[in-house]
């Protein structure tokens, strides 16, 4: 609670820090611009964050889907974009964490092209499964895999996503040989999970809490470090030996590089006392998500960590794509 309040308040004396003329900043309406489809984890993150900025700061944030690329084509569109606040991405760990090493080219610098406002949020993900699959943790999934190649698919937010990279990530590590499904966002993959028409996904919590309360689908393990409350018997991959296929999903804002510092600290600040009011959080933990918060420098530390974190991982897995 003390590290919360020392943030909110370091906030506010940074808003009232900036110079004059970005007192009246913004003055029009503000794109953020999202990876993904309508619906899903980062699309609730955006809308609930444009709607508090936008109360926050007189101007309508408007929240832009740009799917495609694996998170490619939104990310370019913000690197390319004038650097005067007015354009924004809602970065994740496909842009600025596992898809700058697994791509071939990349058309941005996810540290050059960009400058970091502040990290919104973060998910813990899971290897969840249809009901009917016949394996009862990943080592059996594995052995099936092995023993019927390609005869289990998994399904993805789309190609290039998190859960796809994190899958191939899965692949290349254990050795499983499975097929992957792309599906235009999470909801629509995690429903044909449950309903069998695909029997893998990996993926965050948040699109499959109504599908697992049914028990039409299971948790098979957890890829973030640590057990998770919704399925304390679920063991982590690590603890199976798979340490490298480790993962959370996270969401934060990013500007062009270039955008002015005084305006960063506004967005910056805004956003900190958003993410602490209750029904923000409320809203958020009901899907899964947890809040996080802080200056641009501990956003920018936590990209470059991130990124130093997975090109090992990467290369040691050998999953590329064009």
């Amino acid at each position: 609670m003390k590290k919360r309040s020392a943030v909110v308040l370091s906030a506010v004396m940074a808003v009232a820090a900036v110079p004059a003329f970005a007192q009246n900043y913004p003055v029009r309406p503000v794109r953020l611009i999202v990876t993904v489809p309508p619906g899903g984890a980062a699309d609730l993150v955006a809308r609930v964050m444009a709607q508090k900025l936008g109360d926050a700061l007189g101007q309508t944030f408007v929240v832009d889907n740009r799917a495609g690329g694996g998170g490619q084509i939104a990310a370019d569109t913000v690197a390319k974009a004038a650097p005067d606040g007015y354009t924004t991405l809602l970065a994740s760990i496909t842009t600025h964490g596992i898809g700058p090493h697994i791509y071939a080219k990349l058309p941005y610098d996810p540290v050059k092209d960009f400058a970091p406002v502040c990290l919104y949020a973060t998910m813990p993900m899971i290897v969840v499964a249809n009901a009917q699959l016949p394996v009862k943790n990943v080592p059996e999934l594995i052995a099936l895999a092995k023993a019927k190649p390609n005869s289990i698919s998994f399904a993805s937010s789309g190609s290039g996503g998190a859960p796809h990279l994190v899958g191939e990530l899965f692949k290349n590590v254990t050795g499983a040989q499975i097929q992957h499904v792309p599906y235009k966002g999470s909801a629509p993959g995690a429903a044909d999970v449950a309903g069998g028409q695909v029997q893998l996904m990996f993926d965050a919590i948040a699109p499959h809490l109504p599908h697992l309360k049914s028990g039409r689908t299971k948790v098979l393990a957890a890829i973030s470090p640590a057990r998770l409350p919704i399925a304390p018997d679920a063991p982590t991959m690590t603890e199976l030996g798979f340490g490298k296929v480790a993962a959370s999903i996270w969401y934060g804002m990013l500007v062009p590089a270039g955008t002015p510092k005084a305006l960063i600290a506004k967005l910056n600040a805004e956003s900190n006392k958003a993410l602490a009011l209750s029904d923000v959080k409320e809203r958020l933990s009901g899907a899964g998500i947890d809040t996080a918060g802080g200056s641009p420098d501990d956003y920018a530390k936590f990209i470059r960590d991130e990124l130093a974190k997975w090109g090992p991982v990467v290369k040691a897995s050998g999953a590329k794509l064009d």
